[in-house]
């Protein structure tokens, strides 16, 4: 069994993959304070929920976007099965040509999503990512990384709303039941949630005029579900794309990866 970790600002994702099948899918919140033995422990914990013993586990692959958390969680899972793990980054082979004006800069979840993608749809591409943060990327013909955009998630722009305002209360993020809301919880609702699918079409529109032709739109993400049947654009939600990306890079540079046991 592969397991796949992706290190993300909110949540830790940890999946175990076999021929290709995602298997079982766990989430752990992302705390910078932790040691590599309480994420080893909280690793651990989640393969047992799954009935999962860490000695099933035959190889690794972690991408991060959180650098102070990264090595922990790295040292934690070797204490817990007794291998060093691949990591998504530099002289990582995926089969994508960044145009970026500096390749290495690029995050590693937007180039395991862009890879996922590529695997299921034919490019051009614009792929959305609706977690802590929203990102927009652009993959164009050939397999061509063009570049993005980044923006407050949906979440983030919430708490940046009801922190700096002294009369606005938190607020679950349900699905408006009107744009014009008849009360203060109402308001603030339809405009995160509305304000943020129009956002998106907005964008779009722009991303495909600078370009000069259609793309196909696949959006992933945790609030993605929850947006997406708001914007007005044709937009496809894959849930995995994340694992799924994780495991054909894995399979792309499996050949190279020296084998090491415990």
């Amino acid at each position: 069994m592969l397991l796949a970790i992706d290190i993300g600002n909110t949540n830790i994702v940890i999946g175990g993959i076999r021929d290709g099948e995602i298997l079982f899918e766990g989430r752990i919140a992302t705390d910078h304070i932790k040691t590599s033995d309480q994420y080893g422990v909280e690793i651990k914990n989640i393969l047992s929920l799954f009935d999962v013993r860490p000695a099933e586990v035959d190889d690794c692959i972690i991408s991060s976007v959180v650098p102070p958390v990264f090595n922990s969680v790295r040292t934690g899972l070797v204490k817990l099965i007794g291998k060093e793990p691949m990591v998504v980054g530099p002289g990582v082979k995926t089969g994508l040509n960044i145009q970026m004006d500096t390749p290495s800069q690029v995050g590693s979840d937007r180039i395991v999503i862009a890879v996922a993608a590529l695997a299921e749809f034919e490019p051009p591409l614009t792929l959305l990512d609706l977690g802590t943060a929203t990102t927009i990327e652009v993959v164009g013909r050939g397999n061509t990384y063009l570049g993005g955009c980044i923006i407050p998630g949906v979440r983030v722009s919430l708490e940046a709303l009801t922190s700096h305002t002294a009369q606005l209360p938190g607020i679950r993020l349900d699905r408006p039941r009107r744009v014009i809301g008849k009360n203060t919880v109402d308001c603030m609702r339809s405009g995160i949630m509305y304000g943020t699918a129009a956002m998106l079409d907005g964008m779009l529109d722009r991303v495909e005029e600078e370009l000069g032709y259609p793309t196909t739109v696949v959006a992933t993400g945790g609030m993605a579900q929850f947006v997406v049947p708001l914007c007005r654009r044709s937009i496809k939600v894959e849930r995995d794309l994340m694992l799924k990306g994780l495991s054909i890079i894995y399979q792309k540079n499996a050949s190279e990866r020296p084998r090491c046991g415990r």
